[in-house]
């Protein structure tokens, strides 16, 4: 499911219940149904977060930073699953101890070009000891970077950064999301 032709977005209703998917090369307009998504910050050995910076050719919010993946879940493709679908994908990371952090985080925002996002948005947790090799087509620069130094950037220069990732850390924040130790893995 790589081919951004053949994937598609699952439409909700205002409960967040399926009432249907749409194409997803057609949904992002300036009328955007709401639609389900999901967010991944991503932590590396050092307690790093990867952020990422939007292709130039993506249609919303090109060039701005943002968390470390973004993405659609396909109809019937469980949550964890189109994490690692798209962490793969966008920047060819494997990563591990994927978690819910919350699944209470929805908005609706606009941008430059007019064009709407507006979505229900889990936010994951994830972490990885590989280095990211990322999809020109959708990542143009990546850093990893500490959370105390993304939390002052966000606040500094709001605009250089998605609109759903300056709400989302307000929101990780106050639910001290990343204090908490990384799990460690499981023994087989």
């Amino acid at each position: 499911m790589n081919n951004r032709a053949t994937e598609h977005v699952v439409l909700l209703d205002a409960n967040h219940q399926h009432i249907g998917i749409m194409d997803k090369s057609q949904v992002h307009t300036a009328h955007t149904p709401l639609h389900l998504a999901f967010s991944c910050y991503i932590f590396n050995a050092e307690g790093k977060l990867l952020i990422t910076r939007r292709a130039i050719n993506k249609v919303a919010w090109p060039g701005v930073w943002t968390n470390s993946v973004c993405g659609h879940p396909q109809l019937g493709e469980n949550m964890e699953a189109a994490v690692n679908r798209r962490c793969l994908y966008e920047i060819g990371l494997q990563v591990e101890e994927v978690t819910l952090i919350t699944d209470n985080f929805q908005y609706c925002a606009t941008d430059a070009s007019g064009i709407v996002e507006n979505e229900y948005c889990p936010i994951f947790r994830a972490y990885t000891d590989s280095t990211p090799t990322p999809r020109h087509s959708e990542v143009m620069d990546y850093q990893w970077v500490t959370l105390e130094s993304l939390y002052e950037g966000a606040a500094a220069v709001p605009w250089a950064f998605s609109p759903w990732m300056v709400k989302q850390l307000a929101v990780l924040r106050s639910l001290n999301a990343f204090t908490l130790p990384r799990q460690p893995a499981h023994s087989v």
